[in-house]
């Protein structure tokens, strides 16, 4: 029976590199797979992860057509056993609805990569649906720190040293940081996402305000 897994975590977790071990793994087993990506830092129709892995992948546009390319591949005599999604928070709703339809009327697996939640800790469109739908999700355990040493859980954009919280959703970046004006991201602890301080000494004071004991 083919399966829709949603592989996530926050940035900087391994999803990327998870997805192309996915794909080498189900290949070296003699399985046909097809490989997607939207927005990826490494450029448009490529899945890189940040450890030097680089491998070619269709480019996902908002019109771009789950259903009717993996038919179209089918009825073209090629065999497709699986495919590889990464940065699936990126995917419209209806493209991830595609994806539970290959799933289940053409018994093809499909593993999807992304995170969660973007800067605003809001969910992701995709990210929405892949949570409603999906067979199973698998919390990646690779898990990044925040600059505080506690275990990362939310991503932060960075734009010229300060923590921003309003935007568009999607703003292409990566964690390395960048010159002025340049959009990068953080991965953060709760306390310190809440509080806006992406590294020690920006942003805010995070010492919790004193307690009121003792006030008349």
């Amino acid at each position: 029976m083919a399966h829709l897994t949603y592989f996530t975590g926050p940035m900087n977790c391994g999803k990327s590199t998870l997805a192309l071990q996915v794909d080498y793994t189900e290949s070296t087993a003699g399985r046909r797979g097809l490989r997607f990506t939207c927005f990826d830092r490494g450029g448009e129709a490529t899945i890189s992860s940040r450890i030097g892995l680089v491998r070619a992948a269709i480019e996902v546009t908002p019109s771009f057509d789950f259903w009717a390319h993996v038919t179209g591949e089918l009825t073209g005599g090629r065999r497709v056993d699986h495919l590889v999604c990464d940065e699936a928070q990126f995917y419209t709703e209806a493209q991830v609805n595609d994806l539970a339809r290959i799933v289940d009327e053409l018994g093809i697996d499909v593993s999807c990569f992304g995170i969660l939640t973007d800067f605003r800790t809001e969910l992701f469109p995709g990210s929405r649906r892949l949570v409603e739908l999906a067979d199973r999700i698998e919390m990646l355990q690779a898990r990044p720190r925040c600059w505080c040493g506690a275990p990362a859980t939310h991503n932060a954009r960075v734009v010229d040293g300060v923590m921003v919280v309003e935007g568009d959703q999607i703003a292409v970046g990566d964690t390395e940081g960048g010159g002025a004006g340049v959009v990068s991201y953080e991965t953060l602890c709760r306390a310190h996402h809440r509080v806006r301080q992406p590294a020690v000494g920006r942003g805010v004071d995070a010492t919790p305000d004193p307690l009121p004991f003792g006030e008349a």
